[in-house]
């Protein structure tokens, strides 16, 4: 079982407060363990992760938006002390937050059930069985789906969005 670093939890202020609970079950039951690489961004942050291609938009759910949180955050694996951007451990981390997230909701009970899209095939969370074989066809049927309609993929394994 692993928890949140003190460098996680400082990434983790302003993030919404139900994004929040789900990434702190999730490092609780992954069997990889990950470390909050990104929360909330600043205006100048979104800027130059636009300028370096990291990012694809200044509308990012990274910014504070209308409720005074940000939505989104990425989950990067680390593993013998170090991040590393790498498809297995990174399929495991959605896989934990799938099921995290179905605990939240089921204990959430008559409140609306919150919604993740995950940017390794941008759709719903709720919508991929939560194993990392599951993950990986998800991410293997973006791509395959974006290349027949003549376009590039842009996936982003570790980053996990609330969506309205």
């Amino acid at each position: 079982m692993f928890i949140l670093g003190k460098g996680s939890l400082n990434e983790l202020v302003g993030v919404h407060p139900r994004l929040f609970a789900v990434v702190q079950r999730a490092i609780a039951i992954t069997p990889v363990d990950f470390s909050v690489h990104d929360g909330l961004r600043t205006e100048a942050e979104q800027k130059h992760y636009v300028a370096t291609g990291v990012s694809q938009t200044m509308a990012s759910l990274h910014r504070k938006q209308p409720d005074g949180f940000g939505h989104a955050v990425d989950l990067v694996p680390y593993i013998n002390g170090k991040l590393r951007w790498e498809w297995p451990p990174i399929y495991e981390i959605a896989a934990a937050m799938r099921r995290a997230l179905d605990e939240h909701n089921d204990v959430r009970g008559s409140k609306p059930a919150l919604k993740l899209r995950w940017g390794g095939c941008w759709r719903d969370l709720a919508t991929i069985d939560p194993t990392a074989a599951a993950m990986e066809r998800a991410v293997e049927g973006y791509g395959a789906e974006r290349r027949r309609l003549g376009k590039k993929a842009f996936t982003d394994g570790p980053h996990f969005e609330v969506l309205p």
